[in-house]
């Protein structure tokens, strides 16, 4: 075999473990959106007020927190491979529960058991590519994570339409004597089923190999990846970049030994984690079709226009997948809080010239309707084409590889509980300060992002995982 036939192999078998572990970021994408199109169905069925809905939506989150930070440091302990089988295993349950459920308090139990699953998703995948990706396309890959996301999005946003308008709406029977709402959830039980057979198919990250002192292991896995020649030189580099005092992480590492404060790339990691969700993507993606309707959009019209959005984030991924290696991160972070700053702006200026009737509907007249639906989509594209993907690519990459399990973690915690705060706010939001006050608030926090990446943002593209500082 020749030398360049090798390098493709070795390619392949990493785009193609890469494609397994991005499974979790297109569960994490279905799950998280398939509430969206039954949000009606969960007000009749559990009789629910705005707060209360707020609470059953954003409950998955509170999971998603938790998961988020107890993966990263599970990770550490038990491998990358192992806590995602774990994760798998909880999306069939959450899935099934969350269909089945008959009140509100057995839905966020089954809620809080997906977002599990999804907090560890969202930190594990990134991380376990990154791990397994050489320095100069480690970005891209780490950005088809963003690309499975959006893709379970509309997937979700897509089979939720279907199954609704087979129907006749998300709260009529479909089949079984089930409402369509129930088997929206049901739909998410065959891909997690793939993911966790598909698993058993992947390899231990040989990061994690070494931290746990399985150097021979790790040899085995690199030589995988890139060769024997390579494999050695790789494990002993990876060797050199760990605390020699301690192999396995602590959440202390964190904190500076000199200034006895939390280190500058841990609060550099809390604030991209915690920025990417206060400038409100996720109103969009949980309340989509609830916001359309709302400006007087029918209920099918409303989740036609989620599938239109899922599919130009996923064009605005495909970007950001091309982009990142070549011109960076912050570039690109930069750009997309400019573009979402204007782009919501815009949206406040439609919001403000809406007009509500006496029962609470608003609507958009003239030309502010299109406007507004121009702008969301403008938004959508801007944050998929910059944060979506690059702030995931940037947590699986940033940290050393002694801190990269406990950085993810409070990363994760933070990004997860900023989702939190602002998926059960927006309701509230809504009923007090109307739209136009909800989207003011996540444009000044896009304004401030501009700020932050420019001061604190520094650029990791094409540096390997051992070269990267605390």
């Amino acid at each position: 075999m020749t030398h360049s036939n090798q390098e493709n192999g070795y390619t392949f078998y990493i785009i193609l473990i890469s494609c397994i572990a991005t499974l979790g970021g297109f569960l994490f994408g279905f799950d998280s959106g398939v509430i969206n199109g039954t949000v009606d169905g969960l007000q009749t069925a559990f009789d629910s007020d705005s707060v209360g809905t707020g609470f059953n939506v954003a409950s998955m989150l509170l999971g998603c927190a938790v998961g988020a930070y107890f993966a990263g440091r599970l990770a550490d302990r038990f491998g990358r491979r192992a806590i995602m089988r774990v994760a798998a295993v909880l999306f069939v349950i959450s899935a099934w529960g969350s269909g089945i459920a008959s009140g509100s308090l057995e839905f966020v139990v089954y809620r809080v058991l997906g977002g599990l699953a999804v907090g560890a998703a969202s930190v594990l995948a990134p991380a376990y590519i990154s791990e397994v990706s050489p320095a100069r396309y480690r970005g891209s890959l780490a950005t088809v994570q963003q690309i499975a996301i959006i893709s379970g999005l509309f997937i979700a946003f897509f089979s939720n339409y279907l199954l609704a308008n087979a129907a006749g709406s998300s709260m009529t029977e479909l089949w079984l004597g089930y409402e369509a709402w129930r088997w929206m959830y049901w739909v998410e039980i065959l891909p997690a089923t793939t993911f966790f057979i598909a698993l058993f198919f992947i390899p231990e990250s040989p990061r994690y190999l070494v931290l746990r002192r399985k150097k021979a292991e790790a040899e085995q896995v690199l030589t995988q990846l890139l060769g024997a020649a390579a494999a050695k030189t790789k494990v002993d580099e990876i060797d050199a970049s760990l605390a020699s005092d301690h192999h396995i992480p602590k959440l202390k590492d964190l904190i500076d030994p000199k200034t006895k404060r939390l280190r500058k790339l841990a609060w550099v990691g809390i604030g991209l984690a915690t920025f990417q969700q206060l400038v409100g993507i996720n109103v969009v993606f949980y309340y989509g079709a609830v916001l359309w309707q709302s400006v007087g959009f029918t209920e099918s019209d409303a989740l036609l226009i989620n599938v239109l959005s899922g599919a130009l984030s996923i064009g605005a991924v495909i970007v950001a997948l091309l982009l990142v290696d070549r011109i960076g991160r912050k570039p690109l972070l930069l750009v997309g809080s400019i573009g979402m700053a204007a782009s919501l702006g815009t949206l406040v200026i439609a919001f403000l010239n809406a007009t509500t009737a006496a029962d609470g509907s608003v609507t958009l007249e003239g030309i502010y309707g299109p406007l507004a639906l121009i702008a969301a989509n403008a938004y959508v594209m801007f944050f998929n084409g910059s944060w979506g993907p690059v702030m995931w690519v940037m947590l699986g990459e940033m940290f050393p590889n002694q801190i990269r399990g406990t950085g993810l973690a409070v990363s994760g915690l933070a990004q997860w509980s900023a989702n939190f705060g602002i998926t059960l706010t927006f309701p509230i939001m809504l009923t007090s300060i109307g739209l136009a006050g909800a989207y003011g608030f996540y444009t000044v926090c896009a304004a401030i992002s501009i700020v932050f990446v420019a001061k604190m943002v520094h650029e990791t593209r094409g540096i390997e995982l051992e070269d990267m500082k605390g």
